[in-house]
């Protein structure tokens, strides 16, 4: 009997961990979804880093209760999944948030951002942002402007200074 105790004991750990140790971790409900359609979202989770995880909800409200997020435990009725991302916070939400447009069985409900509770409409804004690369393009957009204005008038000078020469 202890062996099974000390089993789930070790799931609980596992989840307290894994929400105390990822950027994200998005509870989805994936209720009505046939089999191709959860081993597609697997895949998709698998190829972008993402732990995607069904639990029973007596041991992640455990975890979360060791975590300090029981919030997120209203959430935690029928069938769920959790998917981690330790690397990137928008990716999780994003891959979700697209794969339920596709398929309007897999319901989004709530989830951890760095750390903290967010609810619904914020895993829906974060899912909404760019990716980190889009970010870091967006950056460098913003960066070269100053530079490519710089050049294009030091060009127009020397256009310029040229015709007045000729």
């Amino acid at each position: 009997m202890s062996t099974v105790i000390e089993q789930k004991q070790g799931v609980v750990n596992e989840i307290t961990t894994k929400l105390k140790e990822s950027q994200a971790a998005i509870v989805v409900d994936y209720r009505g979804l046939n089999v191709a359609e959860v081993t597609e979202l697997r895949q998709q989770m698998r190829d972008a880093g993402i732990d995607f995880k069904v639990y029973k909800n007596t041991m992640v409200r455990r975890a979360t209760e060791a975590a300090d997020l029981t919030e997120l435990d209203e959430h935690l009725t029928g069938p769920n999944a959790i998917a981690f991302g330790y690397d990137d916070v928008v990716l999780p939400a994003k891959i979700l948030n697209d794969f339920a447009k596709d398929h309007e069985a897999l319901e989004l409900k709530a989830g951890v951002i760095e750390g903290e509770y967010a609810s619904l409409d914020k895993v829906k804004a974060l899912a909404n942002l760019p990716s980190q690369e889009g970010l870091l393009s967006m950056l460098a957009n913003v960066l070269q402007a100053p530079i490519r204005g710089l050049a294009i008038a030091t060009k127009a000078v020397a256009d310029q200074k040229e015709e007045e020469s000729a």
